[in-house]
């Protein structure tokens, strides 16, 4: 991979173990540029807020090959590697004080890509959760909006399938480097912004950087600063989520949830967030609204209703099964419980109402109505 001498010096920065974002942005505003930073030497280093004997010994230990290292590393994963003076590095992260100092990009982040709205939740999210997600990634994408959230189980998966659904863009912002891939279950979700030239997949870190808990909290920051405003859609009270709205406070974006029931505990952070003031949606309307001019500028999009049931059709234990359904989606187990049919027969009837086209099956034998 050609690399400037600029990137360069910003690669071998980065790499250094104790140069975050902040110590970075101190070195360019003493300095003016990487290459003139590392040309400071150890002298001129220690004259900047924060960079210690450490810092000094870290930048140092980064040499020529590391950096050649990194670039091999990048392109056998075709992995771009900008840095902030590139036109496509992002708009919104530019503005933030702990933008990072570079950004690893799989896929490709257009200038539109600025029109963008963050979905984040709970891993472990309700089916609830999950279909509001994936519903709000639809209606973002088919306004116009570029979806960014994080890639992780729950909430995150189903936000960035509903952009990719409604023929959209999506940036999933990952937690590990760009050489690893997490959680392991979404390689063809990933595979398929990528392949598709539905978006990016992208990271601050080094390509070769582990599944680490601490590196979560830090690119949180990154989902809200790509985002005009971003969207809660589950949390319990002490979810990473509320970090990432605390994030989206502090870059000056808007702060949205969808209200979830008063009993369930991965509700009890959204709605801590809208009795703190976070604006309460329900639909795109609320969402536009809540964005002002922008909002005004973009595409309403029209939610249909699904058509309603003819429940003659089906047999008396399919109208149980599908009345159920019709209160959200069900794994089988929760259908079983809820209705009162044996699970040999709940199972027989599932398959039924699938061949029929009544509903849909999804992953982990979750059943939808179509």
């Amino acid at each position: 991979m050609e690399a400037s001498d600029y990137l360069r010096a910003c690669i071998r920065l980065h790499l250094a173990e104790g140069v975050g974002a902040t110590t970075y942005r101190r070195l360019m505003e003493a300095f003016g540029g990487p290459e003139t930073a590392l040309s400071a030497g150890p002298t001129g280093w220690l004259k900047v807020q924060g960079v210690g004997a450490k810092t000094v010994e870290a930048i140092e230990a980064v040499t020529a090959e590391d950096v050649d290292a990194e670039l091999a590393e990048a392109e056998k994963h075709d992995v771009e590697i900008l840095c902030w003076q590139d036109d496509r590095f992002p708009r919104g992260l530019q503005n933030i004080y702990d933008r990072p100092a570079v950004l690893y990009v799989r896929g490709e982040l257009r200038a539109a890509d600025a029109l963008a709205l963050g979905v984040v939740g709970s891993r472990r999210c309700t089916h609830y959760g999950m279909e509001q997600a994936e519903r709000f990634g639809q209606l973002f994408a088919q306004a116009g909006f570029t979806v960014v959230s994080g890639g992780a189980r729950g909430i995150d998966t189903a936000s960035h399938r509903g952009a990719l659904t409604a023929g959209g863009r999506t940036v999933a912002v990952m937690g590990c480097g760009l050489s690893r891939t997490y959680p392991p279950e979404n390689r063809k979700l990933f595979e398929r912004i990528v392949a598709d030239e539905r978006g990016a997949v992208i990271s601050e870190l080094p390509m070769k950087t582990a599944v680490l808990a601490g590196n979560f909290p830090t690119r949180n920051r990154i989902i809200s600063g790509m985002s005009l405003g971003l969207l809660v859609v589950e949390a319990a009270r002490r979810s990473g989520s509320l970090h990432t709205a605390a994030d989206a406070n502090e870059q000056g974006r808007v702060v949205m949830a969808v209200p979830g029931h008063v009993d369930s505990p991965l509700s009890q952070g959204t709605n801590q967030l809208i009795r703190d003031g976070a604006i309460l949606v329900q639909n795109l309307d609320d969402v536009l609204d809540a964005l002002g001019d922008v909002g005004e500028k973009m595409q309403p999009v029209e939610e249909t209703d699904k058509p309603a049931l003819d429940f003659s059709q089906f047999t008396d234990v399919e109208q149980r099964l599908l009345k159920a359904l019709c209160e959200g989606p069900r794994p089988v187990d929760e259908l079983v419980r809820s209705t009162g049919v044996d699970s040999g027969r709940a199972v027989s009837s599932m398959t039924m109402l699938v061949l029929k086209g009544a509903v849909e099956q999804r992953p982990g034998n979750v059943f939808a109505i179509r």
